[in-house]
């Protein structure tokens, strides 16, 4: 049978770099942009596209941040998806490679981040689960430090990003994908979980905060009824929306405390 021929619309970087703009996007900002890229439309060039036409909004003194996660590197015995046989899981934990921020592929986050990640003069972060790529003039300011102890918290580039007037960029995505919320976490009283990881040295474990996007489409929904700091608009076929990380940061630290109770340690 045939392919099907695409739906469209037909998208370049002009078109692109021009609807950024138009949203809202400014030459010399910081972005931390969260991207489905399959809901733009037939993107002539695919992710560099993408990532060309928003390096030419943000301009040469602008930043493209992204979120390079590589979940994989994680303890076996919590794989839901699929799972592992449990006579597997030593074995998986004592030869996992260890996270090397020049070759961990980024997972389950797109195509885009992994294209940031590997552009030329491109920068990534050292956490080895929730690592985030740069491009631009404030990459390293941004992601120097990012603790290995500390996911998405005050020592992630999440709380730099909130510091330097940086907004998200949602390209295509829903709420449950912005990390920016994470933040919040780290600042009320949350749950602490054991993380296992690989290492140059072995496996190990260290304490955390649990993190979960559990509820962001919800929180999502009522910051952006709340707060009139949410633009909107058409990029390509997606819908985007463009919103400052400290006012996304601020209004998810008051929801969850309500919507959210703590639970116990695990």
């Amino acid at each position: 049978m045939p392919t099907p021929p695409p739906t469209g619309p037909l998208v370049t970087r002009d078109t692109l770099a021009r609807q950024l703009r138009l949203l809202g996007v400014r030459s010399g900002e910081t972005l931390l942009a969260h991207t489905s890229l399959s809901s733009l439309g037939w993107v002539n060039g695919g992710a560099v596209t993408v990532v060309r036409a928003l390096l030419d909004a943000l301009g040469p003194d602008g930043t493209l941040v992204v979120p390079t996660q590589t979940g994989d590197l994680s303890d076996p015995a919590l794989w839901r998806n699929p799972p592992v046989p449990e006579e597997w899981w030593a074995t998986i934990r004592a030869t996992m490679p260890p996270y090397d921020p020049r070759t961990t592929p980024a997972v389950g986050v797109g195509v885009l981040p992994e294209t940031v990640r590997t552009w030329p003069g491109a920068l990534r972060s050292a956490h080895p689960q929730t690592s985030f790529a740069a491009v631009g003039p404030r990459a390293a300011e941004i992601l120097d430090g990012h603790a290995t102890d500390c996911r998405l918290g005050e020592h992630s580039p999440l709380a730099r990003l909130e510091k330097l007037h940086a907004r998200v960029l949602m390209l295509g995505t829903g709420y449950a994908t912005c990390t920016g919320f994470h933040l919040a976490e780290y600042r009320i009283p949350s749950p602490r979980v054991r993380v296992g990881r690989p290492t140059a040295a072995g496996w190990e474990e260290v304490t955390e905060v649990a993190i979960t996007s559990d509820r962001f489409d919800e929180l999502g929904y009522d910051f952006e009824r709340d707060r009139p700091v949410v633009v909107r608009g058409p990029v390509g076929a997606a819908e985007a929306r463009l919103f400052p990380v400290a006012e996304a940061v601020a209004y998810a630290e008051r929801w969850l405390v309500v919507h959210r109770p703590r639970e116990e340690e695990i």
